[in-house]
């Protein structure tokens, strides 16, 4: 009897354990969400953003319309070597952001610190942490380039 009994209890032992190490191995981690650029269009507008994709989570956003040549800079950080058009004074739009009013920045769109974005995949920002480089893989850096042709595009 304890020949087939003690075979039996390991054999159910052996089950028991190999159904909670799956258990534990397909419980799901926290990691840290991802930022990426991603592009989108809202009406005539572009909106070139670097965040965690479909969340509130930006850094930074950069938007425009066809044929403007400047686009508008909203975000946490700050373009570090761009060169900032004087923005018009009047009623202030609202940051897409922060959901208050804009302190529109608006630059070039043929800026160096954009170009060099679609043409190196780096951008330098200033925020409150510091000075850091937000990068562009080969994807994302056809969208900027996406992006700023649209800008630069002339309406029709």
């Amino acid at each position: 009897m304890f020949k087939v009994l003690v075979p039996a209890a390991a054999a159910l032992g052996l089950i028991a354990f190999a159904a909670q190490s799956q258990g534990a191995a397909s419980e799901p981690r926290m990691t840290q969400p991802v930022m990426s650029w991603t592009l989108h269009h809202d009406g005539e507008f572009a909106k070139l953003a670097y965040g965690v994709p479909n969340s509130d989570q930006l850094a930074i956003m950069v938007a425009c319309q066809p044929g403007d040549r400047t686009a508008s800079v909203y975000g946490d950080v700050r373009l570090e070597t761009a060169q900032v058009v004087q923005a018009s004074y009047g009623a202030q739009p609202l940051d897409p952001l922060s959901g208050g009013l804009a302190e529109e920045t608006r630059i070039a769109v043929n800026d160096p610190s954009l170009t060099g974005l679609a043409e190196r995949g780096r951008l330098t920002v200033e925020g409150d942490a510091g000075r850091f480089t937000l990068a562009a893989d080969p994807e994302e850096r056809r969208l900027v380039r996406d992006f700023l042709a649209y800008c630069g595009a002339e309406r029709a």
